[in-house]
């Protein structure tokens, strides 16, 4: 199938009908120039014709008259012989007398005498070509009423002149249009070429883009919507790199993160099989396998989590729930392993919190991925502090403190961001903050995180809260 350009269709709608259009205004006003010449060229005529009839009247009431030597002698005095013929036709339809001296007995084809004589007391007119073939007007006006010798008069001019002059104005209203129509078609092309390389260059960029290169750039040109666009494509670009470079992080990180956990439980496997290993050395290597597939547990189960966000298939079991029971859950499950990093957790627990209508499952991981998150990011001795209180009636909030690294403010506005990993020196795939933003903004709260470098990081969880309901 023949591709179909925005130029072609151009050129066959919109401009195809403008043309048309110039087309038909064109023919209206040659139509209406030459209707106008003509008639005003047949009204001199009628008019010459009154002025004659009338002078004849005037003969034809005089009874010492004789009118047919008046017509003879006005015939010949005719004042505009140079530029139209006067003529007298007896009954029989033959021109006898002209102003010009000339009269033919034969008969002539003459439209509108037939016309006036059909219709008493009426004009006739006609155009038609001589046997010269040149272009004429008649007018005829019967007399029939005041002679008995004639029959009407008539009076013939030539339209060459008027033809002319119709010519040139028809040749100048069709220069116009052919000028209009040039005119609008240059700046048609111009305007659509404007608008054809962009959007070529912007199919030329999406091509690449779809085959994973996302180093082209499309440079805008002036301030239209077309270079918004091309603004708009360049930040997509920017946007798709930025995630694809951070996808492929992800998944060198989650591949070093397996691979780190199950080179720990095969070497304990290999280890626990040897034969004379004391019970000592199989409870040690029990718990780093069971530890390690813990681990494990929860990294897929993120993957997962995350894998149902993305296609829509993430749901929450909601009720009313024990946020303080949740998050004592989660504080408790850390402070064996904090003990073991020489990392303190204080966590001050209040006695009355109000109900929260949430999913306790999910509020829990994200306080384990919380918890988990200070203690990774803090050096030995460090401290963790964790509070729990309600600032008003509608909300209940949950503020774990780290005392760490830090985050850098560069990093701060991205830290969110899924496959996201500011310090790549730590354990963890990069979509957990993501995650758990995720699961508490579907509980219509809010997840927000303050830090600074090298002096730690705080994490702020916000929770509507049922009103009327407190849990102790």
């Amino acid at each position: 199938m023949a591709k179909k350009s925005i130029t072609r269709r151009w050129l066959t709608n919109n401009f195809g009908i403008v043309v048309l259009i110039l087309l038909v205004i064109s023919v209206a006003m040659i139509t209406s120039v030459q209707s106008y010449y003509y008639s005003s060229a047949q009204q001199y005529l009628v008019s010459k014709l009154n002025a004659v009839n009338g002078i004849l009247t005037r003969y034809a009431e005089d009874a010492g008259t004789d009118l047919n030597t008046e017509l003879r002698s006005t015939l010949e005095r005719f004042s505009d012989k140079e530029r139209m013929e006067l003529m007298a036709i007896d009954y029989e339809g033959r021109i006898v007398l002209t102003s010009s001296g000339f009269s033919s007995n034969s008969l002539t084809n003459m439209p509108d005498y037939d016309s006036a004589m059909n219709n008493s007391n009426s004009y006739g007119y006609s155009m038609l070509h001589t046997e010269n073939d040149e272009h004429i007007m008649a007018v005829t006006y019967p007399i029939s009423a005041i002679s008995s010798e004639f029959s009407a008069i008539r009076v013939v001019t030539s339209l060459e002149a008027i033809d002319h002059t119709v010519n040139g104005i028809a040749l100048l209203i069709i220069g116009i249009a052919v000028a209009i129509i040039l005119l609008l078609g240059g700046m048609g092309m111009y305007f659509m070429r404007s608008l054809i390389r962009p959007i070529r260059e912007i199919n030329a960029s999406t091509e690449k883009f779809a085959k994973g290169d996302f180093s082209a750039r499309i440079n805008p040109r002036g301030e239209d919507e077309i270079s918004e666009l091309c603004v708009s494509i360049n930040h997509m670009a920017d946007a798709l790199s930025n995630m694809e470079d951070m996808k492929n992080e992800f998944i060198s990180s989650v591949s070093h993160e397996l691979r780190t956990p199950l080179t720990a439980i095969k070497g304990w496997a290999e280890t626990l099989n040897d034969v004379g290993v004391d019970s000592q050395t199989t409870q040690k290597g029990l718990r780093v396998i069971i530890g390690e597939t813990e681990r494990l547990s929860q990294m897929v189960e993120e993957l997962l989590d995350f894998s149902r966000m993305q296609s829509g298939h993430f749901t929450l079991q909601q009720a009313n729930m024990d946020v303080l029971a949740e998050l004592g859950d989660a504080v408790l499950i850390y402070m064996e392993r904090a003990k073991k990093d020489e990392i303190r957790i204080i966590y001050d627990e209040p006695e009355m919190l109000p109900f929260v209508f949430g999913d306790k499952s999910r509020i829990r991981q994200v306080f384990i991925n919380i918890i988990d998150n200070a203690i990774k990011y803090s050096e030995r001795g460090g401290l963790v502090e964790i509070t729990a209180d309600a600032p008003d009636e509608k909300s209940v909030r949950i503020v774990v403190k780290d005392h760490g690294c830090g985050i850098k403010a560069s990093d701060l506005p991205k830290i969110k961001t899924k496959f996201y990993k500011p310090n790549h020196t730590r354990r963890g795939s990069g979509i957990g903050l993501a995650v758990a933003d995720e699961i508490i903004t579907m509980h219509g709260g809010t997840l927000d995180i303050a830090s600074e470098e090298q002096v730690g990081t705080t994490v702020t969880i916000t929770l509507p809260a049922e009103q009327g309901k407190s849990q102790s």
